[in-house]
């Protein structure tokens, strides 16, 4: 409740500061509310960030099945990442091959929707501790499973776990065949299931608009 309350404060201070809530009869009004910090490149990013910290183990309890030790692991562990691997470990980055030796797109947001839409056969997954490469079920049989050691594909795998400080896990999994759920459980801007608030299971676009509402309330 405090992370989510703090991205609202700053939200409503952000659109105060650039002016850019216009008040009319008395309230301002939605239309005018900026969260996605269109003005600011450098704060662009934390919607996200924080709407993947809100879905990370590290905020969840027991009861929901999460281990306290994993907990406190995810907590040692963050507390010593520097910026850019902390935000790799928080909201992993998602990038899809036509082949094992071309990229297709370099990123991808964390949904099944991208995984449709791209059209892509293989999907690449970095989130930090992991190293997911998934294969959908409509690939060409003739591509190599796994993707072969001297791709391009390989190739920047070996590089992440070079530079890593600690050594990721790899997984291959083919869409259709293998148990999926270990790259499933990384597409987090799913559409929200129930809309009880933002405590529950909500997509990202959901969790803006449920911003949006909080930063209006507060500005009251």
């Amino acid at each position: 409740m405090l992370l989510h309350d703090w991205l609202v404060i700053l939200t409503a201070q952000y659109n105060d500061a650039c002016k850019l809530v216009q008040y009319g009869h008395g309230s301002s009004t939605t239309s005018h509310i900026d969260v996605a910090f269109s003005q600011c490149p450098q704060l662009q990013p934390l919607p996200r960030l924080v709407f993947a910290l809100l879905r990370n183990p590290l905020l969840r309890f027991h009861e929901e099945g999460v281990h306290p030790d994993y907990r406190i692991y995810l907590q040692c562990l963050f507390s010593a990442l520097e910026p850019s691997s902390l935000h790799r470990a928080i909201y992993p980055l998602l990038t899809s091959f036509a082949t094992p030796d071309k990229q297709a797109f370099p990123r991808h947001s964390l949904s099944r929707a991208a995984l449709i839409t791209s059209g892509s056969p293989i999907f690449f997954l970095d989130a930090f501790t992991a190293l997911i490469v998934f294969y959908s079920s409509t690939v060409d049989p003739t591509l190599p499973f796994p993707p072969p050691h001297d791709c391009l594909l390989r190739t920047t795998i070996n590089k992440l776990k070079q530079e890593r400080s600690i050594t990721p896990k790899l997984i291959f999994i083919r869409g259709g065949q293998d148990d999926a759920t270990a790259f499933e459980n990384y597409l987090i801007e799913e559409q929200d299931v129930d809309g009880s608030g933002f405590t529950s299971v909500m997509g990202f676009v959901s969790f803006l608009e449920e911003i949006n509402q909080s930063v209006l309330e507060y500005m009251k």
